[in-house]
């Protein structure tokens, strides 16, 4: 899976959730299985958490995509 700023958050948690703590240095919090922020973030695309933490989109996209090759094959989507 190729991350885009179409991206839900939900999406990349479930499946890279080895890159939460990239995702955590720009603010974007792990999500609770049953709490708000999990229904938040699954409406919350890659483009919104950028705007919502004030980071710029194509870093945000940059960090995400690396974070994604540098996982084993086998965790990749």
């Amino acid at each position: 899976m190729h991350i885009t700023k179409d991206t839900r958050i939900s999406d990349i948690l479930e499946t890279y959730g080895d890159i939460a703590p990239v995702m955590e240095l720009f603010g974007v919090q792990r999500v609770g299985r049953y709490s708000v922020r999990r229904l938040l973030s699954k409406a919350l695309t890659v483009e919104w958490a950028a705007r919502v933490h004030r980071v710029p989109l194509a870093d945000f996209l940059d960090i995400l995509n690396k974070a994604v090759a540098s996982l084993p094959p086998e965790n990749r989507a």
